[in-house]
């Protein structure tokens, strides 16, 4: 018994060098024993339009380029070693090559190129592919033969169209063929793209035509699998040119398959496919260079779980429009319309009307849309005159959208869906068309809005709701932390929580990276280094709104108040912001309440005061339940609460500065964190949070540092930090001797704000604090005898930047409350 006929075709791609060739060959040798082979071959990658370019070239009498032809021929053949066998490609070649030449000759005399002249030319490629691979596997060891379709393809051309197969015919001349073939054969090498007219003249299938002719293989041998081999690892959701998140589909059923291909997918042309459907084969879209992708199955049904299978596009189109009150309930206008646009030679590739029937819209390729116009004006011209149709639109430079899925049929939401992922795009929708089997959802927009278009559908079924687009700024020690927490956790939130955190972008003061797809956050250092460029921030949040991802956050870094500044702008228009950054929320009274106007998108600022400490959700808490705040007071740095925490007498106070600069307490410059303006700033910000109108130049702050070291440079203060030990050693033990210790507070109440250095007894709650702890005393109506206390550690790159991530996270909740 023989194993069952499987045909494999392998496209120009995967036979476009030697290491290609011994590629398919290995392929097809790790399947053989399991089947018998019948490979289908294109032409060499790009060989087919340059033998097309020959006729041209001839036409216009110049020279042809056969030498650099058969140079490459020659080059494949030389490193496949084939010996002797390669010696008969060789000398096959160029027999080949001289009756190219007199064909070529031939069309110079006469000044142009017969039909049956280019189609003779253009299938050479196909040939030498056979021969060449079937010299290949016999040189393996492989019993094998190779078959010139046109021996045994029989089809009648028919003129800018896939011709018309002659099936039992060609069935007929194969099963002659095949009965000289001996049984150990077990592949057969067979030329795609050439067949015979019914005349016997060689004749090619027209573009895809190595595919078409792998469908009618499977047909003629009755196989029941046709394997697709290309660059590609399967039919994928959408163009990924255009889309990055495009995902290849498990299984795609014959009829979504020719929905999307009819719709300008890159998958089989209907036409091509449709012997193979017919025989009902499976097709398997497989990728030559990772076989061990899955691929695509194409067959009678789909699997996978999408409603929508994917999504396709056609653009240069017009849309034709064509209106009148006399239209309605007048049998045979569309009969007319269309009977006129046939005779004119136009394609209609959609149509809508509306039940009114006051107008009929559909669309048809640019090129045509002047002829569909001229056609319209003389099947119409009285109608037209007498004002009985009052509209004759065409509106060139359009696209046409589709949704296709099988599972669409039935399925509550879906459209609703579909139009709500452009509205939120903000694309115009002109036409729309579904047909009763709901298996295609069709809309035109216009050609601008045809990237935003797709790539916003396509997020709106393929990606998760929870989809955020993230930009950080600010890759300094709190950026970076927080990079490395977001490559820990991310993984795990998207199980399971379906939380897909894509950073899109990273900015440090001076450059940038960006990535369509999401960064590499493992090596996120390197690409800003090798990729990155000098930081535009206009096109750095440009990009991380995009359109297709349903979310945009940017994430907030630095101390910049630059940056800050354009936090209102960023949230009208729709983008979150998440920040440690505490300028915003510190600007001018106007500038803030501005701010807190913008209610477009979240803004999160959690960290702003006591890094990843709850202090401020606890104002929120307290306010919101309607109660009043009286007084806050606390001890808001880290660093002040470690230095004073540490500064017992042991070691000069310079010493504990350089120590926590070391750690990564202190700011680059610890004049930041000695200035006071820091603790002022957190202070501002709960006084707002509270409800207290409070400008930052109402606090009073008394500073540590001197002010001979206020202006000089960084490196300088450093090496003289030490002229401040003696003043705060002398205040030390003052307090000491007193039974009391040093702490920096900040408070503030109805009467004012001040921030400073206070003497506290040692049984103070604010004394009895740890190493870089926040306190914070909320002393309200409620808690008025016994104030509210939140405690804990309050400096360090982790916590601030866990601070920050559980702000995007909340972010991420209260999206997907929302959606």
């Amino acid at each position: 018994m023989h194993a069952p006929w499987v045909v494999h075709k392998f496209g120009g791609t995967s036979l476009a060098s030697a290491e290609r060739y011994r590629g398919a060959a290995g392929l097809l040798a790790a399947r053989a024993g399991q089947e018998r082979q019948a490979v289908v071959v294109s032409a060499m990658g790009g060989m087919t339009d340059r033998l097309l370019g020959l006729a041209d070239a001839a036409v216009r009498h110049e020279e042809p380029g056969l030498d650099a032809i058969r140079a490459r021929l020659v080059e494949a053949v030389d490193a496949l070693d084939l010996g002797p066998a390669g010696d008969a490609l060789r000398d096959a070649f160029d027999a080949d090559l001289r009756d190219i030449r007199d064909v070529l000759r031939a069309a110079s005399l006469l000044g142009t190129a017969s039909r049956e002249a280019t189609d003779l030319i253009a299938g050479y490629g196909e040939l030498w592919s056979a021969r060449t691979l079937h010299a290949l596997l016999e040189a393996t060891g492989r019993s094998a033969r190779w078959l010139d379709a046109r021996a045994v393809l029989v089809v009648r051309p028919i003129p800018d169209r896939t011709p018309q197969l002659r099936l039992d015919l060609s069935r007929q001349r194969l099963q002659r063929w095949l009965a000289d073939v001996p049984d150990e054969v077990d592949v057969l090498v067979i030329t795609g793209f050439v067949a015979s007219d019914e005349r016997g003249v060689p004749t090619t299938l027209g573009r895809n035509g190595s595919d078409y002719s792998g469908a009618i293989f499977t047909n003629l041998l009755g196989s029941r699998e046709l394997v697709i081999w290309t660059d590609v690892s399967g039919v994928l959701s959408a163009d990924p040119r255009v889309v990055p998140e495009a995902v290849v589909l498990q299984s795609v059923s014959y009829q979504e398959a020719m929905e999307l291909a009819y719709f300008g997918a890159k998958v089989l042309h209907p036409s091509t496919i449709a012997p193979a459907v017919q025989a009902g084969a499976e097709i398997r879209i497989k990728n030559t260079f990772r076989p061990e992708d899955p691929g695509t199955v194409i067959g009678p049904t789909s699997e996978g779980g999408f409603a929508v299978k994917g999504f396709a596009t056609i653009a240069g189109m017009s849309l034709v429009n064509l209106e009148g009150t006399d239209m309605i309930g007048v049998p045979g206008i569309a009969q007319r319309l269309f009977g006129a646009l046939e005779q004119a030679g136009v394609s209609v590739v959609m149509i809508s009307q509306g039940s009114s029937e006051h107008s009929i819209c559909f669309v048809v390729p640019d090129r045509d849309a002047e002829h569909a116009r001229d056609a319209i004006e003389r099947a119409f011209f009285a109608e037209r005159h007498q004002g009985q149709l009052q509209t004759l639109e065409v509106v060139p430079g359009c696209c046409i959208l589709a949704a296709v899925g099988d599972d669409m049929a039935g399925q509550v939401g879906v459209a609703a869906r579909f139009f709500a992922a452009l509205g939120d795009a903000r694309v115009n929708v002109r036409a729309i068309a579904q047909g009763s089997s709901e298996r295609n959802i069709s809309v035109v927009v216009d050609g601008a809005d045809h990237r935003r278009a797709l790539r916003a559908v396509h997020a709106g079924f393929f990606l998760s709701r929870q989809t955020l687009s993230i930009g950080l700024v600010g890759a300094g020690n709190v950026g970076a932390t927080l990079l490395e927490q977001f490559a820990q956790q991310a993984e795990a939130l998207r199980r399971a929580f379906h939380l897909d955190l894509r950073v899109r972008a990273i900015a440090s003061s001076s450059r940038m990276v960006l990535d369509d797809r999401g960064l590499d956050l493992a090596g996120w250092r390197e690409a800003l280094a090798t990729r990155g460029e000098p930081l535009d921030l206009d096109r750095l949040v440009d990009h991380v709104n995009a359109d297709h991802l349903p979310h945009a956050v940017l994430v907030d870094c630095t101390a910049s108040g630059a940056v800050a500044a354009r936090y209102a702008g960023w949230l009208q228009r729709g983008i979150h912001v998440v920040t440690p950054n505490k300028r915003a929320n510190t600007a001018s009274m106007d500038a803030y309440r501005t701010l807190r106007a913008a209610r477009q998108a979240h803004y999160l600022y959690e960290t702003t005061v006591g890094a990843g400490l709850p202090v401020l959700h606890t104002v929120r808490d307290l306010v919101q339940t309607g109660d009043e705040v009286e007084r806050v007071e606390g001890i808001l740095s880290g660093t002040l609460s470690y230095l004073f925490n540490a500064f017992d007498g042991t070691r000069p106070f310079s010493a504990l500065v350089e120590e926590a600069r070391t750690l990564g307490y202190t700011e680059p410059d610890p004049r930041d964190d000695l200035s006071g303006m820091d603790v002022a700033r957190k202070l501002v910000i709960l006084a707002r949070e509270a409800g207290f109108e409070l400008e930052l130049s109402e606090v009073a702050v008394e500073g540590l540092t001197p002010a001979a070291l206020l202006d000089v440079g960084v490196d300088e203060f450093l090496a003289r930090l030490a002229e401040m030990d003696d003043a705060l050693e002398h205040l030390r033990a003052s307090a000491a001797a007193e039974g009391a210790v040093l702490r920096f507070v900040g408070r503030v109440d109805r009467s004012g704000a001040a921030v400073g250095l206070r003497h506290l007894p040692a049984d103070h709650a604010f004394a009895r604090i740890r190493l870089t702890d926040n306190i914070v005393q909320f002393t309200t109506r409620r808690y008025h005898d016994n104030p509210l206390v939140v405690q804990g550690p309050g400096a360090g790159p982790e916590v601030t930047a866990a601070g920050v991530f559980a702000d995007l996270l909340r972010l991420a909740n209260y999206l997907g409350a929302t959606r």
